[in-house]
């Protein structure tokens, strides 16, 4: 299977909508219960897109849409506006097919270009591909948070993960350059 990759775009949110309800009604990766409307993404969408943080659709020699992946806020604090928070989310016939990495790897190498340090992942019900996918892209697990949602009849675990961009801690940020004018002080 051929993949790209490109930037995401307002005429794919149907196409997001889609594939986020059904990880919301089938999967863990979100702890929502009730899938958000077409409505709700878009104003999410635009929530991230407005910040300048990368937003990632991938599709196959078709055209047809594969998943994507997101990079937003942590926090909002703004001694977190070095660090992201990605969130990968796949079409079920696109799930175990290297997607979700190839993803993954772009959006990492969009932060780094952007100048972020740190990106966390929080696997919702510590997923097992998931933890594994991010394992392979470099990311080391910082910690397992038992018992935090209760979806599908079960509790769900939280799975930390973190992966040094850049130089990461080993020097100063510009806080006058993006990402450190994200948020005020």
């Amino acid at each position: 299977m051929s993949v790209s990759l490109r930037s995401a775009t307002s005429d794919d949110l149907p196409h997001i909508t889609a594939i986020y309800r059904d990880s919301v009604l089938n999967g863990t990766a979100s702890y929502e219960i009730t899938p958000p409307s077409q409505e709700e993404m878009a104003a999410r969408f635009e929530a991230i897109r407005e910040k300048g943080y990368p937003y990632l659709v991938a599709e196959d020699e078709t055209g047809a849409f594969l998943g994507y992946a997101y990079a937003s806020a942590f926090r909002t604090r703004p001694a977190y506006r070095w660090m992201v928070e990605d969130s990968i989310y796949l079409a079920p016939e696109a799930r175990g097919r290297g997607v979700g990495r190839l993803l993954l790897d772009a959006l990492v190498e969009s932060c780094e270009a952007l100048g972020f340090r740190q990106m966390i992942a929080v696997i919702g019900g510590a997923h097992p591909a998931s933890v594994a996918v991010h394992r392979a892209a470099g990311f080391a697990e910082v910690g397992l948070l038992k018992g935090t949602g209760y979806k599908h009849g079960r509790w769900l675990d939280t799975m930390l993960m973190q992966k040094a961009l850049g130089e990461g801690a080993e020097s100063d940020p510009d806080p006058s350059v993006y990402p450190g004018t994200l948020f005020g002080e």
